[in-house]
């Protein structure tokens, strides 16, 4: 039988952390760090072939370990704020997928690793390692493998220097490693192995501040080394071994500086030289990266290509001149538009085809050359996500796309890419509805192209899809217009964001028409620079690139609705679209109140008093009967829905838990109902999951239900802090309700449970899955969501499907969604 649970998609991306956290192997494979994990990213493939996880702390450098013999790497090497190093290394099967690793931990560093690079000693690549690396802790390591561990053999002090980037190869025509580090001190140190120990051996100065990447490349006799500073320029300096016989001629002839040194252990002098500085860059150099070097003719290869990453928003790739031989800047792409700040990091692919960058603000960029024009590069789809925790998930209520929102402050939208002549379907970032200026905190849908949002802040805001989206959405999807919307008519084009503002204001199709002409004249004044819209329809026919997510797909936003005294927390919205409630932080009574209002008039409807602190989570019964709030004062209550006045329904509190008949001890983070509206279920802090109902049903349930409402399951332990629970709309074959319970460490169990009798029993409850650890979330679970149609997003198959799909999100910046087989459950 298939396995009862895959993983269908993960969105994420590479974690704010300067240069190094992103490495392109041979193999194909955009190795980065996300969080604590490192993920392994298949361009090709567009999805997440493996996640690493063994770090626990933040990734800050990965590399994969170059073999002599151009061949797919093997091992991998991270680097963390963990304060150590782990050495992965690829199990027999010869394909990195969601097996267990052989990972080997470097321990030592006492502050958290910054940069680390390693080279193989000898052919076999089984053999030696020797890897490098620096840290906060202002010393740079050196560690030997050999066999199956590994042991530091040196440490290298830079007193209270920091070392930002390290690079190691080996002097031309030997087999004498060289190291160079460049660090806050503007200057290159150059170590090399001498009787098994490095020795400091020259300092090349020329940089006018801190230096961020220096690396080798080996070409034919001569060794290359390129380094970037924030003085915006970068240096190629050339070593070459110096014959001895030829003695100085004194001529007065203007010649570069030479700076000759002598490795005692072989006798050779090498003569190094600066024989280039690259000036193209107008801020911040932040990495620099030779083209890989291939193997022609049983020989290596290494083109003379360099690939730079500025915070000037620009990647530009340096090549000599055929003629001259003089560095000339040979394509410069940037990033049009947005609100970021420029580039981290930027890779070649194996083959030099593709260019693959790194943005500050975590987002990964991908480019490829085209075919015709060289000197061409036309953006390609690539993985992104969320850079900060992500707080709530949510399905559309036909279930064709999901929204999260997050600590980075924005809201992102995914959907199942459909592509006409394949049967794969990916997922992929279509929209980014919201950027705001406040942390995200929740959202709930309101129909199918509307939700409301909540951020740290007092009010609460409602967007509405513009037409632009509607039909890019349908062109991505495969779902056709007319069962997308009737009305699309009257809808805006897009939204646009004015220069000082926080709210999207809506573009209508004759507000574009008035943009000036482009004439020098005309721009050179201040308020054609920064022009009133921002927005460009454009037509997708596949998932947009990042800056044109940034601009172009945002939602303008129809309401905003003041009440709530603090920040608001959470926010539900009942099953018919006719009511939002929602709640704030709170440490009163006063400001615990839940707020419904009306998603026709936007007016207030009601407040709902009886919580003492925080309510957690807000979940209306799915026949809109019964709202049930959980709260941080560790009870639950529930309000039944009365006979409507003229202004809207009124409710009344029918049920709740005080100190005397509470059973949970700590805060209960989250509820949810099951399909029937007969059972919902709790989750608490105290490791507690208890499922509630009317347990006698044959009493009549007009008149209070407060002493009918009890639990009508065992406590499930959970092992762990309960942080999110959701119960899918589908049940097993056999009748019995689908429980997903997430909790603070990362994992998400899979239950079944079905009441038996009056008696509760243990056995009511069963485990079917622990989702397993590479697979799960590396820190708290924050929200969990079924889709509530069986089948799966993007494929046909919701009549008598086997599947179902689980929406999550953690603390761990990902958004994941699972394929559940019910059958196998």
């Amino acid at each position: 039988m298939a396995a009862p649970v895959s993983l269908c998609h993960v969105a994420c991306c590479a974690n704010r952390a300067g240069g190094g956290a992103v490495s392109w192997g041979r193999g194909g494979l955009l190795a980065f760090g996300s969080c604590h994990d490192v993920v392994l990213y298949d361009p090709a493939a567009r999805r997440v072939a493996a996640t690493l996880r063994g770090h626990a702390g933040r990734v800050n450098c990965v590399l994969w370990v170059r073999r002599r013999d151009c061949a797919s790497e093997t091992e991998l090497v991270s680097g963390g704020s963990d304060k150590q190093l782990i050495l992965w290394e690829r199990n027999g099967t010869g394909t990195w997928n969601n097996q267990p690793f052989k990972s080997i931990p470097l321990k030592g560093h006492t502050e958290a690793v910054c940069a680390v690079d390693a080279v193989y000693q000898s052919d076999e690549p089984d053999l030696n390692l020797l890897i490098a690396s620096a840290a906060s802790d202002s010393t740079v390591r050196i560690w030997s493998r050999r066999g199956p561990e590994a042991k530091c053999i040196e440490i290298l002090q830079f007193g209270n220097g920091f070392v930002m980037d390290v690079c190691l190869s080996f002097l031309p025509g030997s087999n004498v490693p060289i190291l160079a580090c460049g660090g806050d001190d503007c200057k290159i140190s150059l170590f090399i192995q001498q009787n098994g120990q490095f020795q400091k051996t020259l300092i090349l100065p020329g940089h006018e501040d801190w230096i961020r990447g220096v690396e080798w490349a080996v070409c034919g006799e001569d060794l290359f080394l390129a380094s970037c500073a924030q003085d915006c320029l970068i240096r190629i300096w050339k070593v070459c071994t110096k014959s001895k016989q030829i003695p100085e001629t004194e001529d007065d002839s203007i010649r570069l500086k030479e700076n000759v040194f002598t490795v005692k252990d072989t006798d050779t002098s090498y003569a190094i030289t600066l024989e280039s500085v690259l000036a193209g860059h107008e801020n911040w150099v932040y990495s620099v990266h030779w083209q890989p070097s291939f193997s022609k003719d049983g020989s290596m290869q290494q083109p003379m290509r360099i690939l730079s990453a500025s915070m000037d928003k620009t990647v530009i790739i340096w090549e000599p001149d055929k003629e001259s031989g003089v560095w000339l800047e040979q394509a410069s792409i940037s990033e049009v538009g947005g609100n970021t700040l420029g580039f981290f990091d930027c890779h070649f692919s194996p083959d030099g085809s593709m260019i693959a960058a790194h943005a500050f603000h975590g987002a990964l960029h991908l480019w490829k050359q085209a075919t015709v024009n060289k000197k061409e590069w036309t953006p390609e789809v690539v993985i992104s996500g969320h850079f900060n925790s992500v707080e709530d998930v949510k399905w559309d209520p036909e279930g064709e796309f999901i929204i999260s929102v997050g600590s980075d402050q924005t809201t992102r939208l995914f959907a199942p890419w459909k592509r006409k002549e394949e049967t794969e379907v990916t997922w992929h970032e279509i929209a980014r509805p919201q950027v705001h200026g406040y942390d995200m905190r929740c959202l709930a849908m309101v129909g199918r192209f509307q939700f409301v949002s909540g951020a740290d802040e007092k009010v609460l805001r409602v967007f509405r899809a513009p037409k632009n989206f509607i039909e890019n959405f349908s062109n991505i999807t495969g779902i056709s217009m007319e069962k997308l919307c009737s009305h699309s008519s009257n809808l805006p084009e897009g939204a646009t964001v004015p220069a000082l503002g926080l709210s999207n204001k809506a573009v209508f199709e004759g507000d574009m028409a008035l943009q000036p002409a482009e004439d020098e004249e005309s721009y050179n004044t201040i308020s054609n620079q920064y022009p009133e819209i921002y927005f460009q329809p454009l037509v997708l026919t596949e998932p947009p690139p990042e800056d044109h997510l940034l601009q172009n797909t945002l939602w303008p936003e129809i309401q905003k609705l003041y009440g709530h005294g603090y920040e608001i927390f959470c926010v539900a919205c009942n099953n018919s679209n006719t009511v939002i409630a929602s709640a704030c932080k709170a440490s009163k009574k006063e400001h615990a109140a839940i707020i419904l209002w009306s998603t026709t008039s936007w007016k207030k409807l009601q407040s709902l008093s009886f919580h003492n602190l925080t309510v957690t989570q807000l979940a209306f019964s799915p026949n809109d009967r019964f709202l049930l709030a959980v709260s941080r004062d560790r009870n639950w209550s529930l309000w039944r829905k009365e006979d409507s006045s003229e202004s809207g329904p009124v409710f009344t509190c029918c049920a709740y838990t005080d100190k005397n008949t509470a059973v949970h001890s700590r805060i209960i983070w989250s509820c949810d109902w099951t399909a029937d509206s007969k059972y919902f279920i709790t989750g608490s802090r105290d490791k507690k999951v208890i499922i509630w109902g009317q347990c006698d049903l044959s009493v009549n349930t007009e008149g209070n239900m407060l002493d009918l409402v009890r639990p009508c399951s065992t406590v499930l332990d959970a092992r762990d802090s309960v942080t999110a629970v959701s119960i899918s709309r589908v049940l097993t074959p056999d009748g019995r309700y689908i429980v997903a319970v997430g909790l603070e460490n990362g994992k998400i169990f899979l239950y079944t449970w079905k009441q038996s009798g009056q008696e509760l029993a243990v056995a009511d409850w069963s485990t079917c899955v622990e989702i397993g650890n590479s697979q799960s979330h590396a820190l708290a679970v924050k929200r969990l969501c079924w889709r509530h149609h069986a089948g799966r997003a993007g494929h046909n198959d919701q009549n008598s499907s086997e599947w179902l799909q689980l929406a999550s999100c953690g603390a761990d910046h990902c958004v994941k969604v699972f394929n559940v087989n019910r059958f196998a459950l």
